[in-house]
C-alpha cells in the first residue's frame, strides 16, 4: 500500500503548490505568515477529527519527541512559502524538491540496504528528473532576462537571492525527511497515527501563535474566513500529509524520491493555470520521472 499512498501524497502536494503560488504576494510582507496560518488551522481541525473518529488518545509528549522532525518540515515550508513570492513555481518546485534524492542518500548511508536493480533505476529516473527540470528552468529564466525583448515580472527577480529559497526548503527538508524516515521506518521511535498528531497540532500551535501576533501585536486584520485560495493550498497539504505518514512508515528509502516528483504535477498545472508553456525536454523530463514512479510501482506489486 505503501505505493498508493505515496501516488496519492504526490498528486495532492502538487496541486497544493499551485494554491501556494497564489496565495503568495510580493506586496503583502506578511503573505507567508497567513499561509502558514491557514496550513496550522486546516491541519488542527485535521487532528481533532481525525482524534475524535479514531478514538485515538493523544499524548502531548509525543509533540515534544517529534519536534525535530517538526520543526525541520515547519522551517522548510515558511522558508518554501517565502521563496514563492519572488520566484516562479515552474522552477521553485523542482529545485525543492531534489530533497528526495538527497534523502534517499542519507537514509541509504545510515542504513544500507540491498534496494534491487528496478528500486536504484526508480529513484535514478526520479532524481535525474526532477534535478533535470530544475537545471533546465534555472537556465530558461536566465536566458529570458538576458534577452531584451522578454519582460520578466520583477517580482520574480531579486538576484542570487532568489534561488536559494528553494534550495534552503531542499536541504531543511531533507533533513526532516531522513529524520522522519528513522523515526517511522528504521527505528520505530512512534507510531504512525501519534507522529500524523504531532505535526498537525504542532502546526496548530504555530497558527495559533501567529494569528495572535498578526491581529493583536501587529494590528493587521486577517479573516480566515475569506481565504479561499489559502485554505484550499492548506487542504491538499494536510491530504497529502496524511497519507505521507503511512508510506514513509513502510518504505522510507523509496518514498522519499517517488513524492519528491510531486514538481512534476506542480509544473504541469502551473502550465495549464499559469499559462506558461512546455518544451520538449520538459516532456522527456517527465516522462523520465513518470517512467520511474511506475517502475516502483512495479516493483510494489511483485
Amino acid at each position: 500500500m505503501w505505493f498508493l499512498f505515496a501516488l496519492l501524497t504526490t498528486l495532492a502536494w502538487g496541486t497544493a503548490d499551485l494554491f501556494y503560488k497564489r496565495g503568495a504576494d510580493s506586496k503583502d510582507k506578511y503573505s507567508t505568515i497567513k499561509i502558514g496560518i491557514m496550513v496550522g488551522l486546516v491541519m488542527g481541525l485535521h487532528g481533532i477529527l481525525y482524534m475524535l473518529i479514531k478514538g485515538i488518545k493523544f499524548d502531548p509528549f509525543d509533540m515534544i519527541k517529534y519536534l525535530p522532525v517538526s520543526f525541520f518540515y515547519i522551517l522548510s515550508m515558511l522558508i518554501g512559502y517565502f521563496g514563492l513570492r519572488y520566484l516562479e513555481l515552474s522552477i521553485s518546485s523542482p529545485v525543492q524538491n531534489s530533497s528526495g534524492a538527497l534523502t534517499a542518500i542519507v537514509l541509504i548511508i545510515l542504513f544500507p540496504k540491498e534496494l534491487g536493480v528496478l528500486n536504484t533505476v526508480g529513484i535514478v529516473l526520479i532524481t535525474a528528473g526532477v534535478i533535470g527540470l530544475a537545471v533546465l528552468e534555472k537556465r530558461l529564466q536566465t536566458e529570458a532576462i538576458k534577452t531584451d525583448k522578454a519582460k520578466v515580472n520583477p517580482k520574480y527577480q531579486i538576484g542570487v537571492l532568489a534561488i536559494t529559497f528553494p534550495i534552503l526548503y531542499a536541504v531543511l527538508d531533507a533533513i526532516g525527511t531522513a529524520a522522519d524516515g528513522i523515526y517511522l521506518d528504521k527505528l520505530s521511535l512512534i507510531s504512525e497515527d501519534a507522529a500524523l498528531l504531532a505535526y498537525e497540532f504542532t502546526w496548530l500551535l504555530y497558527a495559533v501563535i501567529a494569528l495572535i501576533y498578526l491581529n493583536v501585536v501587529k494590528k493587521k486584520k486577517f479573516n480566515i474566513l475569506k481565504e479561499p485560495i489559502r485554505t484550499s493550498a492548506a487542504v491538499f497539504e494536510t491530504a497529502g500529509q496524511f497519507f505521507y505518514v503511512y508510506a514513509m512508515s513502510t518504505n522510507a528509502v523509496v518514498t522519499a524520491p517517488m513524492i519528491a516528483s510531486y514538481s512534476i504535477v506542480s509544473v504541469i498545472l502551473s502550465r495549464i493555470f499559469l499559462r506558461e508553456k512546455l518544451s520538449k525536454l520538459h516532456y522527456v523530463l517527465i516522462i523520465m520521472v513518470m517512467v520511474g514512479i511506475a517502475v516502483l510501482g512495479a516493483v510494489e506489486e511483485l
